[in-house]
């Protein structure tokens, strides 16, 4: 896999990640978010276990404590941020608040920097392009944003791009496999350990029906064991920070769903003019990361 495909493979996996809100639309508010999180994490897991027993276990043997580890602080940082995310995105509309997670193309560059790695100016006029975007969004909300909720969204992107440098490292070092396996089953485990203190009865308190039940296995094949896995692989040729700017095409994704999908299956959106041109400035970094602009020589007679 070289650096364009390994790209190529991060916006399929932007674009089925973008699917979670239509998924997550055919689930009941009834059922909490640790809940879906919990359930589609270990049968994610148990689907990779399945699927490359003897791959994971050999990894095992050869990784040792370190992978095991490596997967287990994985786990702890991916739960960190999905825990703040879900509780500022409650201060803000679905929109404003895709937007703002995106504030981790921004925050991943200042990470390597600290971490003294180089970050090349590409990077940092794509980084810009979709800060630029974001801001832009604000401007029709201006007034209508909560402090709280900007605290809880800022820390979990400064979480989740500490996250994203250090699976890219795991991803380099370790079988792909086994990373992703081992993440949806601690991840999995907190969660449900989460979701037993706050709902004692756990799955006895889900009204189950065939609804509940395709969409939680949708989530967890296409979601948890797909898309992570190929993420992973794709890391493995991507840089953190340009993997973080194609991860924001997640927002235009959504925004598509919203202004397409039927009112039955998502809730609909009205995208104002500071949000298209949010949305335009976004594509833009993107594709100032993934195009290769190379100055052709031209021969003179």
């Amino acid at each position: 896999m070289n650096k364009l495909q390994a790209n190529l493979c991060l916006i399929c996996v932007t674009l089925l990640w973008s699917t979670e809100v239509i998924i997550f639309a055919c689930i009941p508010d009834s059922v909490v978010p640790f809940a879906t999180t919990a359930i589609t994490s270990l049968i994610g897991a148990v689907l990779l276990f399945l699927c490359f027993f003897k791959r994971i276990t050999a990894a095992l043997k050869n990784g040792g404590k370190k992978l095991l580890l490596t997967g287990l602080f994985l786990s702890v940082l991916n739960c960190g941020y999905n825990v703040l995310y879900q509780y500022g995105l409650k201060e803000f509309d679905v929109s404003t608040g895709a937007f703002t997670i995106s504030m981790t193309v921004v925050i991943l560059p200042v990470i390597l920097m600290m971490k003294r790695q180089n970050v090349g100016k590409k990077t940092w006029i794509s980084a810009m392009l979709v800060l630029v975007g974001i801001v832009v969004s604000y401007l029709g909300k201006l007034g209508r944003i909560s402090v709280g909720g900007l605290l809880f969204l800022v820390g979990g992107c400064i979480i989740r791009a500490y996250y994203i440098i250090r699976l890219n490292e795991a991803a380099r070092e370790f079988d792909p496999v086994p990373i992703s396996a081992l993440i949806a089953l601690f991840v999995g485990v907190i969660s449900f350990i989460i979701w037993f203190f706050i709902q004692p009865a756990t799955f006895g308190a889900i009204e189950w029906n065939a609804q509940i039940i395709a969409s939680l296995f949708i989530h967890a094949y296409f979601i948890v064991m797909f898309a992570q896995t190929v993420n992973i692989y794709a890391q493995r040729k991507a840089t953190p920070a340009a993997a973080t700017i194609i991860y924001s095409l997640e927002i235009i994704f959504s925004l598509i769903w919203g202004m397409t999908m039927p009112a039955s299956i998502v809730t609909p959106i009205t995208p104002d003019v500071f949000m298209l041109i949010g949305a335009v400035f976004i594509v833009l970094g993107n594709l100032s990361e993934i195009v290769e602009f190379k100055r052709k020589a031209v021969n003179r007679l």
